[in-house]
């Protein structure tokens, strides 16, 4: 059995003394909120007492999926438990105006306000960024979007299956292997790319504030980003005005690019430059392969890629993963045992840098939490809170921005 870890007890994260005000949920948000929670920012999570789609418990509808062990809390399910550590969970009923007034005291004192409800949404509620504004008005205010405020489709519902098919992504299977029927990556990429990009603007705006003292307003749209994550390849010759040639980068959409066959697995194999692509033929002991002058060059390599990778598997048939590995890493060409998911915890290195980390939760017992993979050398990410129960920091919260027993007794009555 795993060692069980211990939370961390000090702040050692690059944005220690941040703090965020957190109204997204589901994936896109809460994957980019835990980030800036590892990364050591104070995420205060508000959630809602109505249902959200959670089968009428209300919260975010990420903590009720899934197969949860005897005894745990409810709403502690194995999705939300991974990306929702690192944050305080303030349930507050924002239709009220005691809970709006609640929300606003604990904006006014946070660096960001994050929200993925509807914009119109938010300014029924009186939570526009000019409301917000007034209460702080340095605030950054992070909208996640499902599509940029400019266009016509500003304002529509927006879900990872959605932006997976508006943007491209649901399209590039059918290049690789011939199927006409459009499919979703079975991952949610959508809501994960945005995630990132989230991140990255955030962290981009508290700089700016960090130069000059101003706050701003921030919309991250998921079409947009989504779009702009498939092009970065696949735009290829259509880059030009006009196209001058086919849609997607061909090595890529290659059916025959895939982890290939050994005698007891499969490997990721990748040699690239032209020294790498000889000395594999050399070892392979098909050395004649690469004087053929349809694959002597990286360019020439990319013009026949289906048949140089088509015969690749012919060839790791013969030895086992271990062998190949053994032939390949001296050489540097870049090549790894394909994990399946059931390897990963026991993939030599992930146990090495003790990616997956056992942690004990107070009201779901044992699970693994996944490493912040980012490392920084003076201020390193950590793990310092659980996920928390719905609602379970709110009295703590309200109690540091100034609310008294009384008030905190009549916003959390009935909950």
């Amino acid at each position: 059995m795993s060692e069980t870890k211990k939370l961390e007890t000090e702040v050692t994260g690059p944005l220690k003394g941040v703090r965020i005000v957190d109204l997204t949920s589901v994936v896109f948000g809460a994957y980019a909120t835990q980030i800036l929670g590892d990364y050591g920012a104070d995420v205060i999570k508000v959630e809602a007492p109505s249902p959200t789609g959670g089968g009428g418990f209300g919260g975010d509808i990420m903590r009720w999926p899934g197969h949860l062990p005897e005894g745990a809390s409810p709403d502690l399910g194995p999705i939300f438990l991974t990306i929702n550590r690192n944050k305080r969970s303030v349930l507050i009923d924002l239709a009220k105006p005691s809970g709006r007034n609640a929300l606003l005291k604990i904006i006014s004192t946070a660096d960001v306000m994050t929200s993925n409800i509807r914009y119109a949404a938010m300014k029924k509620l009186g939570l526009a960024y000019e409301d917000i504004k007034a209460v702080k008005p340095d605030i950054i205010f992070v909208h996640a979007a499902g599509y940029g405020s400019d266009g016509p489709y500003a304002g529509l519902p927006a879900y990872d299956d959605l932006i997976q098919a508006g943007s491209g992504a649901a399209e590039i299977l059918t290049y690789m292997d011939g199927n006409p029927q459009p499919r979703y990556l079975p991952t949610i990429m959508a809501d994960k790319v945005s995630g990132l990009f989230f991140v990255s603007a955030v962290t981009a705006a508290l700089y700016h504030k960090a130069k000059t003292g101003e706050g701003q307003f921030v919309e991250v749209p998921m079409l947009e980003a989504v779009t702009s994550f498939v092009l970065a390849e696949h735009f290829y010759d259509h880059v030009y005005d006009p196209p001058t040639g086919q849609w997607t980068y061909p090595r890529i959409t290659n059916p025959d690019r895939r982890p290939y066959k050994t005698k007891n697995g499969h490997i990721g194999l990748m040699p690239y430059s032209d020294k790498q692509w000889e000395i594999f033929f050399e070892l392979a002991g098909r050395p004649g392969v690469y004087e053929d002058p349809r694959f002597s060059t990286y360019k020439k390599r990319t013009q026949n890629i289906r048949e140089l990778y088509a015969m690749i598997e012919e060839l790791t048939e013969t030895k086992t993963t271990e062998e190949w590995l053994d032939l390949l890493l001296p050489h540097s060409i870049p090549a790894v045992k394909m994990n399946r998911l059931d390897d990963l915890q026991n993939d030599p290195h992930l146990k090495a840098v003790d990616f997956f980390q056992r942690y004990d939760h107070p009201h779901a017992g044992p699970y693994f939490a996944l490493k912040p993979p980012v490392r920084f050398s003076e201020t390193p990410a950590n793990i310092r809170r659980h996920p928390p129960k719905l609602g379970e920091q709110t009295a703590e919260v309200l109690r540091e921005v100034g609310l008294g027993d009384e008030e905190i007794a009549a916003l959390t009555a009935g909950e």
